[in-house]
């Protein structure tokens, strides 16, 4: 089965000397766990994601389609990337999801892939 492991942060706390300094560190942890992705076998994909200023989001309504700047949803942390895995169970995506690397205050979600019935 398929699994989202979308990675949440805050962009203003990458953007303070902490988050500078352990960014190096961050990506090492990444491209390790990268590397065990690929050495297990499995079925993967990831992205790092722009920073929400790039971001566009287009509302439908009644009268049409509006496109705004930003991301859809205004919170504290931002969507910064994900990992698309195909795991056995929700307790191997589980697994997978806890070795993503992120800096204090950063949350992993963990999202089945929906797949309509044949």
């Amino acid at each position: 089965m398929k699994y989202l492991l979308l990675i949440y942060s805050s962009e203003a706390d990458w953007a303070r000397p902490e988050g500078q300094a352990a960014l190096p560190d961050i990506v090492a942890r990444h491209e390790t766990l990268q590397g065990e992705l690929r050495a297990s076998g499995m079925d993967w994909s990831a992205a790092r994601l722009a920073n929400t200023p790039a971001a566009r989001t287009i509302t439908t309504n009644a009268d049409g389609q509006i496109v705004h700047d930003g991301p859809f949803a205004e919170t504290k942390e931002q969507l910064a990337g994900f990992y698309l895995i195909d795991a056995p169970d929700m307790a191997a995506a589980e697994a997978w999801a806890r070795k993503i690397p992120h800096i204090p205050g950063g949350k992993v979600e963990v999202r089945a892939i929906a797949h309509s019935p044949d």
